[in-house]
């Protein structure tokens, strides 16, 4: 018999911290289960694909950072393809479909996706089916789950479509070909993303749970039809299971077993009982399940002892990272605010950096010691903390690209991995808890993690896991008899990222030095974390520089400590978010709370060129700034004052949200920097758009950034007589001159 030829897909990535490249991973997982040959390749890997020359169905995955920009791996495939030498129907012989992730609660929602689409078409290129616009800001699982359910029907007419014999057209027609081909499929395939509700479960993949409640399904092979010219396309459909004899744990299932529901705790009524992380109630808990595939196993861990001791309270040096020592920091906030505000000033004399005003530094931060340690003791590792682990990839592996962890050094310690490799805080995912299930014995929190993994789960799956941030060591706190092994945590723990600080000062007014300054995050204790916690990167940050501290108003005491804190960190240049060359330019800065960390290096800045350039004409500056009360965190306040006494600063334009104007004793002036906006929005507005001003905005993106460019829209509105729509387009041009700039975070 003739053998057959599977038929092929290439999945492509662009990701910043893992999150879409997991999500690749699973789709080219998934498609081999399917019957598929997947291609997967970083869009930073030209050398190992050719979109010029691919004829098989493209699927890409990316995600957007900063202000709408591309994922660093992205960044020259972005390029490549927006060259203007390219011509229409450069791409015409292309059909892909496109996931982008992003954030809503930043103004360039997916806009790295949406880039790369919009250029694709441009370039003649054609769905097969619909793009989806996952939003991290309410949950990927929203659109990205029924997109990826969607997309394997969509491969498979796709496939069919291709391998059907196509009448001759002559040259100039194929344009018209293609479009019949593939728009009319992503039509039809895009009312799928219609609606958002849990479908039915479907009997057609029906399992059962074995005694010791493992769930899986029917390994089946896909059923093939004959195309029109003879070769085989699997079925991708869903295919009935009439043998249960016969399981995978690979398989995505449906479990209808409700012998396992976790019951209410003893003696508490039902009707008293409330649902939470570790309990569940009708409907979910009688409802039959849509669990994911189970993600592929792919590490082996040998732990060895080891014949040097580790120091583990230092990282390896990674590439681009200087130990600098930390010459001053000085507390900005009175005891009794409500926010602690930290200013951190760094010695980098010996390590010279080129930053600019707007930059930004990565600080480089370990696990907690506390956290690092229970979670040691929860795997029963704690005695082998000090072992060196070896890592190698199981040879019958059924996961595609695996690879072992890159960010991990060789011979690193448990306890290294632990504290410098690993976001062990990171949101558990899905599929994280998916793994988690298998290595569960109590048959409720068994049927339980299946809940908060299932379709039919994804309501608790926000409630209780995504919105208070719960990671591994929350849920192994709540399911005492989940037991699972050091390879699954190395395998679905994110790599620790390093966090970034906006620059608070300028070399022309501070040589040899870099300050940053930063809120001392605190969550609040919930029912899943009864405790709180402080921020990670900001929480140690706090610890490492409590003995030389300095309280406003108080005389520094010599410290008794021996040792000058250092910080592991590396300069992330913002080419965009800078002062323009054009000293002649207006400037208005909104920076709320801790965002006016760059303004206060634009400030010391534009004040040394003042200067050094006493014939020049400079344009005007204005700063919003907003905090709670006036007496206890307003920041920077005498340099602020300073700037404005000398000319520096032409208008600093303060609000307090928790204080009555002054000579008042009820609130009646502006509360937000947005309402300080509207008030000048006449002054505003001309700076802008009639003097060519640049207008910047740091802080945070949920609210502040979001309310502020509601607020300039309605003054560019009304000033210049426009409707909403035509408003958006001004404010959208500013944002093409890079003269409406962002630096927020979430």
């Amino acid at each position: 018999m003739p053998c057959e030829v599977k038929p092929r897909i290439l999945v492509l990535y662009g990701s910043q911290k893992g999150q879409a490249q997991s999500i690749a991973e699973g789709i080219a997982d998934e498609a081999e289960e399917k019957g598929l040959i997947a291609e997967i390749c970083c869009v930073s890997e030209g050398d190992k694909f050719n979109l010029e020359k691919e004829r098989a169905p493209v699927v890409i995955v990316v995600s957007t950072t900063g202000d709408g920009d591309p994922p660093d791996n992205a960044l020259k495939f972005v390029k490549r393809i927006k060259k203007k030498t390219l011509s229409s129907d450069h791409y015409a012989h292309l059909c892909y479909a496109l996931l982008a992730l992003g954030d809503t609660n930043y103004a360039n929602f997916c806009n790295c996706g949406k880039t790369i689409d919009g250029r694709l078409q441009e370039l003649g290129a054609k769905h097969f089916y619909a793009t989806g616009y996952a939003d991290d800001g309410v949950g990927l699982e929203l659109v990205l789950d029924p997109w990826l359910e969607g997309l394997w029907e969509a491969i498979r007419r796709a496939l069919s479509k291709m391998s059907a014999p196509q009448p001759k057209r002559d040259v100039t027609d194929t344009r018209v070909s293609s479009e019949e081909t593939f728009e009319s499929l992503a039509t039809d395939v895009s009312l799928h993303l219609l609606s958002l509700e849990p479908e039915p479960a479907s009997t057609e993949c029906l399992g059962k749970q074995e005694e010791k409640g493992r769930a899986k399904t029917e390994s089946t092979t896909p059923a093939v039809k004959a195309s029109e010219t003879g070769s085989t396309v699997p079925d991708l459909r869903p295919v009935s299971v009439t043998d249960t004899t016969q399981t995978s744990p690979n398989r995505s299932c449906v479990i209808a077993d409700h012998k396992s529901v976790l019951g209410t705790p003893s003696g508490v009524p039902a009707a008293v009982a409330e649902a939470s992380l570790t309990l569940s109630f009708p409907p979910l808990s009688e409802s039959a399940l849509n669990v994911p595939n189970l993600p592929p196993p792919y590490l082996d861990v040998v732990l060895q002892e080891a014949t040097t001791r580790e120091e583990t309270g230092v990282p390896v040096m990674k590439e681009g990272f200087q130990e600098v020592p930390v010459s001053r920091s000085a507390k900005l906030t009175s005891d009794d605010s409500v926010k602690t505000a930290l200013l951190v000033e760094l010695d980098i004399s010996a390590h010279p950096m080129d930053y600019q005003p707007g930059d930004s530094l990565d600080v480089l931060c370990p696990n907690r010691v506390s956290e690092v340690g229970e979670l040691l003791l929860r795997l029963g590792l704690m005695d082998r903390k000090s072992h060196c682990i070896q890592l190698s990839l199981q040879k019958d592996t059924k996961k595609k690209a695996a690879q072992i962890p890159s960010y991990i050094p060789e011979n690193s310690t448990l306890q290294y991995l632990l504290t410098w490799c690993l976001e062990i805080r990171s949101v558990l995912k899905k599929a994280f808890i998916r793994s988690l299930v298998e290595c569960t014995e109590e048959s409720g929190e068994k049927r339980r993690l299946q809940e908060l993994c299932s379709k039919q789960g994804s309501a608790d799956y926000n409630l209780y896991v995504r919105d208070p941030r719960l990671g591994i060591l929350d849920l192994l706190r709540a399911f005492p008899s989940c037991q699972p092994p050091l390879s699954l945590l190395i395998e679905h723990l994110p790599k620790l990222q390093p966090r970034p600080y906006s620059a608070a000062s300028s070399r022309m007014r501070h040589p040899g030095q870099l300050h940053f300054v930063f809120n001392i995050i605190e969550f609040p204790a919930c029912t899943e974390r009864p405790g709180g916690r402080r921020g990670l990167c900001t929480g140690w940050l706090s610890d490492l520089v409590d003995p030389i501290l300095l309280h406003p108003g108080k005389v520094q005491s010599s410290s008794t400590s021996s040792s000058v804190p250092k910080v592991h960190v590396s300069l992330r240049q913002n080419c965009s978010f800078r002062l323009p060359s054009d000293l002649s330019k207006p400037l208005i800065m909104i920076g709320p709370g801790t965002g006016v960390a760059p303004f206060i290096g634009f400030l010391q800045q534009r004040e040394k060129e003042r200067e050094d350039n006493p014939e020049v004409v400079f344009g005007e500056t204005w700063l919003f700034f907003g905090c709670r009360h006036r007496d206890r965190d307003f920041l920077f306040r005498e340099e602020l004052q300073g700037f404005v006494g000398n000319g520096t600063l032409t208008h600093l334009k303060v609000c307090f949200s928790r204080d009555p104007p002054e000579g008042t004793e009820t609130r009646t002036g502006p509360r937000y920097v947005q309402h300080d906006l509207l008030l000048h929005a006449k002054d505003i507005t001309n700076l802008l758009l009639r003097e060519s001003g640049y207008l910047y905005v740091c802080g945070d993106a949920k609210n502040m950034a979001k309310d502020v460019n509601d607020a300039l829209m309605e003054m560019i509105a009304a000033e210049l007589q426009l409707d909403k729509l035509e408003a958006m387009k001004a404010l959208a041009r500013l944002r093409e001159e890079k003269r409406y700039l962002q630096d927020i975070w979430n």
